[in-house]
């Protein structure tokens, strides 16, 4: 309840004198007009190392539905009604169809999960409709830069911004030298240059790499525990004197098993251990246990970093819909873009776009499977602007032409 009333408070405090509040509700009987927002996930069934770290079947989805019902709150105040269409492709299969199924059904903006290639074919196919789209799961650095689209607003940061966030605690931490490895599939080499360019930027030192080679097995069973605890210390044998070892592993083929197996007794970060990520379901700061708490009591669990990017993006509508008092996409999007936009998503200061790619500037939560152990940027790490852009490609390095 305290959130709905601050909600409704800063609402009225900030668009609307207060005398005239009443003149502004609309009449009674009149219909709500109504916004309907699509989501397009791609999803399929997905192996992990461990049976706790399986995704819930409604990951992102539920982040969104948990917004719907906020924006749903200051709506009706103001005769907006907020709905959530949800669609569904495989992995890397064609989007385009299901995209234009959800705009023939209504929606004027879509949430979008989805991998780079398919993004990009739906932010194209968008454009021609007018269709803002909200990318809530793809950490790609190219979408925002040689392959940047100026109808695509980017929730979820970028893989340079979560190891930027890393780097800047071990560096603040005097651990500057540091071992990689890393898998053989695409996402896990886009993690590996990241952490590498976060090394040169913050003056980390990467002293040795390593690939672990995919081999295909079924990973659990084919895996077992005597296994590991023999196999990984002598993968992990022979590197040179590091302080940290860092895993980029985002295809869960091997990272989960690093932390406590290595050779030599370090801290584990990236994919693994201590890990970036946009949101962490132990966050209790910054009003966090309010948002932790509506979210489990609606959905029965924690909220997951693509929740909270699915909630902050319609959270971004719906404040932008508040704040022009209109449903009107192009109205909302214009919003949305000027200067003056921010919003408040529990993460200890407003948050805004960046012009030149619409990247959502946000702090990174570093933690492991229990806790929070700290957000970047870190103290000491400072910028001209705002200490959000020393995480990923700043201005002056930007590739981004929009289009």
């Amino acid at each position: 309840m305290l959130y709905v009333f601050v909600l409704f408070l800063s609402f009225w405090l900030s668009s609307l004198g207060a005398g005239d509040a009443a003149a502004q509700q609309p009449a009674k009987g009149t219909p709500p007009a109504e916004l309907k927002l699509g989501y397009l996930r791609a999803h399929e069934p997905r192996l992990a190392l461990s049976v706790l770290d399986v995704s819930p079947r409604d990951e992102g989805v539920a982040g969104a539905e948990v917004a719907i019902s906020d924006n749903n709150t200051t709506g009706r105040f103001l005769g907006q009604a907020f709905s959530l269409d949800v669609a569904e492709v495989k992995l890397e299969a064609d989007a385009v169809p299901a995209f234009r199924e959800l705009a023939g059904r209504g929606a004027t903006t879509v949430l979008a999960d989805l991998s780079a290639s398919q993004l990009l074919s739906v932010a194209d196919a968008a454009r021609a409709e007018g269709i803002e789209i909200f990318n809530i799961g793809a950490t790609d650095d190219r979408l925002r830069e040689e392959d940047c689209r100026a109808n695509v607003f980017h929730i979820a940061p970028t893989r340079s911004m979560l190891a930027d966030g890393l780097a800047q605690y071990l560096i603040w931490k005097q651990w500057p030298r540091w071992a990689l490895i890393y898998g053989s599939h695409e996402g896990d080499r886009l993690f590996a240059d990241a952490l590498r360019r976060a090394a040169t930027r913050f003056g980390g030192e990467i002293v040795a790499e390593k690939e672990f080679a995919d081999t295909g097995t079924a990973r659990r069973t084919d895996s077992g525990v005597v296994q590991i605890q023999r196999q990984m210390p002598v993968f992990t044998q022979g590197l040179p004197d590091h302080d940290v070892l860092l895993v980029a592993d985002e295809s869960e083929v091997f990272g989960t098993y690093v932390p406590f197996r290595t050779w030599e007794p370090r801290p584990v970060a990236g994919t693994a251990g201590l890990i970036p990520t946009a949101w962490h379901p132990a966050s209790e700061q910054w009003g966090g246990t309010q948002i932790q708490n509506r979210f489990a009591k609606a959905t029965g669990r924690r909220m997951l970093a693509k929740d909270m990017s699915a909630w902050t993006a319609v959270r971004i509508i719906g404040e932008a819909a508040t704040r022009t008092r209109s449903t009107d996409v192009s109205q909302i999007a214009r919003f949305i873009r000027s200067k003056d936009f921010s919003i408040a998503a529990f993460k200890g200061q407003k948050l805004t776009f960046r012009q030149w790619n619409w990247q959502l500037r946000q702090p990174i939560f570093l933690g492991d499977g229990r806790s929070v152990v700290s957000t970047s940027p870190q103290e000491g790490f400072l910028h001209q602007f705002s200490e959000l852009d020393t995480l990923g490609i700043d201005q002056p390095e930007t590739k981004c032409v929009l289009k």
